[in-house]
């Protein structure tokens, strides 16, 4: 590096992922790196691939071929389970959340605490979740209420704190205020800010270009399974990124935006 110091080792780093479907190629030689705390807006449009891509590295999808490190090591990736071993967590948009459970069960869905009995240990788990949610939200209520009473960006909490509490240090959040009013996008656009600062590293999947020049600090645009472009969030602007995600190129008089070379 330029400036003497030892090359830092990505938290993630996705080297020439291919994925196909039968002839369909929906990922095509991708590379992505992601490094603690830092955000990565990964864009594209509906069918560009960017989905597929972070679905291969949540363990929900094997890659064709394709190798991916964390932390400078190999990992092999062959579900959910195996992607949390090595801290990656996904928050979905539609937040895999059981709506009839209350916030401690769904904190804890899949990875209960139990008495030395082999019971459920509920009031554990309540003392648990109040903590987790609160470091979050110190305003968050009804923790005993479904979660399908609760608003959307309480339901967003008790996602993002499933994640932080089973010590994820890799997240994959898809279009996390999507459907959300402004003051709760807000809340989790502060999340977000929160998390950065902590070490973690954050693969952003969003629309939203307001939520990407705010939060990224790189951006990655996919178009028809292939990376078009992986830039600093200051050398471009929304015109820059939109021209990516529908023609796949640059415009044509196209600088860095920031001064870089």
């Amino acid at each position: 590096m330029l400036d003497g110091s030892p090359p830092r080792t990505p938290l993630v780093q996705m080297d020439n992922i291919f994925k196909q479907f039968g002839g369909i190629h929906a990922v095509e030689g991708v590379s992505a790196d992601l490094f603690p705390g830092e955000v990565v807006g990964v864009l594209g449009h509906n069918g560009a691939g960017k989905s597929c891509l972070m679905r291969i590295l949540s363990g929900a999808m094997a890659a064709t071929r394709g190798e991916i490190y964390v932390n400078g090591h190999e990992a092999i990736l062959k579900s959910p389970q195996d992607a949390r071993k090595y801290g990656i967590e996904t928050i979905y948009q539609t937040l895999a959340l059981a709506n009839h459970l209350d916030a401690p069960a769904n904190l804890f869905m899949g990875r209960e605490l139990k008495t030395r009995f082999g019971n459920l240990d509920e009031r554990r788990m309540l003392k648990e979740a109040t903590e987790a949610l609160h470091q979050l939200n110190p305003n968050f209520k009804n923790l005993r209420d479904p979660v399908a009473k609760l608003s959307g960006g309480q339901r967003q909490v008790i996602a993002i704190a499933r994640a932080i509490y089973f010590q994820a240090k890799i997240l994959i959040m898809d279009e996390p205020t999507a459907a959300l009013g402004p003051s709760e996008t807000a809340m989790v656009a502060d999340l977000t800010v929160r998390l950065k600062k902590e070490g973690i590293g954050i693969f952003l999947i969003s629309h939203d270009m307001h939520d990407v020049f705010e939060l990224c600090d790189r951006v990655m645009v996919m178009n028809k399974g292939r990376n078009v472009g992986s830039f600093r969030i200051e050398d471009v602007n929304k015109d820059d990124i939109l021209s990516l995600i529908i023609k796949g190129t640059l415009p044509d008089d196209w600088t860095p935006r920031g001064g870089a070379t």
